[in-house]
């Protein structure tokens, strides 16, 4: 591989996009609070897909950079991962039916045309609930969140407002967060 950096514009354009989708991911969990229990469902799968779309954007500008810059198209198709694409359009698979049933403790679906496929996504569903049970015991997953909430209470400028739909602990994290980042200093290019 060669060594030149990603060219400034489109660097600059990949930041742009990669904190669009971060503002989104921030969404889809603040809609996962109970205060948004009217429009959970509506919101988090707007923005959900408004995260992946944004992502999207960015990896097909780096696929055209590729291109243009005479990258084979295996290679590619490689380094985009074309195996793990999904198409929306397509709606919740078998597989995705069975993660939530191991999920929300149900019994595991049968009769799919790929059962170990099916197995595995239950048993992850499965392992997913079982985490849920103990939130403090995964400080990552805490920490992002908060970093994502206080983020967006900081460009919002509206701190005080993270008191208002977070659980406390999540709050004082974010707000430690939003503090930190009170005085935004411009990137060095």
């Amino acid at each position: 591989m060669e060594d030149t950096p990603m060219p400034k514009p489109l660097r600059r354009a990949v930041h742009q996009l990669v904190a669009e989708a971060v503002a989104n991911c921030q969404e889809v969990l603040s809609h996962t609070e109970p205060f948004a229990a009217h429009d959970w469902k509506r919101m988090t799968l707007y923005r959900a897909t408004d995260a992946a779309d944004t992502m999207n954007t960015a990896a097909m500008l780096i696929a055209a950079y590729c291109q243009d810059t005479d990258m084979t198209k295996n290679e590619l198709d490689g380094f985009l991962q074309l195996s793990q694409q999904r198409n929306r359009a397509w709606g919740a698979r078998d597989a995705d039916r069975a993660q939530l049933a191991g999920l929300l403790g149900r019994t595991a679906p049968a009769g799919s045309k790929e059962p170990s496929v099916m197995m595995m996504r239950y048993s992850r569903g499965q392992r997913q609930a079982e985490q849920a049970q103990y939130p403090e015991d995964d400080p990552q997953k805490l920490f992002t969140e908060a970093v994502l909430h206080g983020l967006k209470a900081r460009l919002c400028d509206d701190v005080d407002a993270l008191d208002d739909y977070l659980p406390p602990h999540i709050a004082r994290m974010a707000r430690r967060v939003a503090e930190v980042l009170e005085e935004p200093q411009p990137a060095t290019p």
